[in-house]
């Protein structure tokens, strides 16, 4: 299954969904990952989502393509979502995933795959089926 990161550096979890210009995007077995690319929206923060906030059918179109370029993802992991895009990326059958606190993307592959290893709760056993 493909997970995505929200990240300012490909390294660390530390981007809200709106505003990331950029995504990691790597592939989980039951037993290990491995890194497949990074989806640009934007060079640094996506402006055009950020100055569209509040303005209707453009920003929600700009929000729908970017949830639409990462719908192959069973799992996204960010700092923070907005309601309207949260429920967006579950209608696509994708989980964001709220990080406390910035993270980095290895820590939380990790963390994943121990997740899956040991006992994943049923929504993650239903992604992981679904490949």
């Amino acid at each position: 299954m493909k997970i995505a990161f929200a990240t300012t550096d490909g390294a660390m979890v530390d981007e809200h969904f709106g505003r990331a210009g950029m995504f990691s995007v790597y592939e989980m077995t039951g037993e290990d990952y491995r890194f497949v690319e990074t989806r640009r929206f934007a060079e640094g923060r996506d402006t055009a989502v950020e100055e569209t906030k509040g303005m209707g059918r453009s920003h929600d179109e700009l929000v729908e393509s970017k949830v639409a370029r990462l719908a192959d993802c069973k799992i996204i992991y960010l700092t923070e979502i907005g309601g309207p895009s949260a429920a967006r990326l579950v209608k696509k059958g994708v989980m964001p995933i709220k990080v406390k606190e910035v993270v980095s993307i290895e820590e939380s592959l990790q963390r994943l795959l121990e997740t899956i290893k040991k006992s994943p709760p049923p929504w993650l056993r239903k992604a992981i089926n679904s490949d």
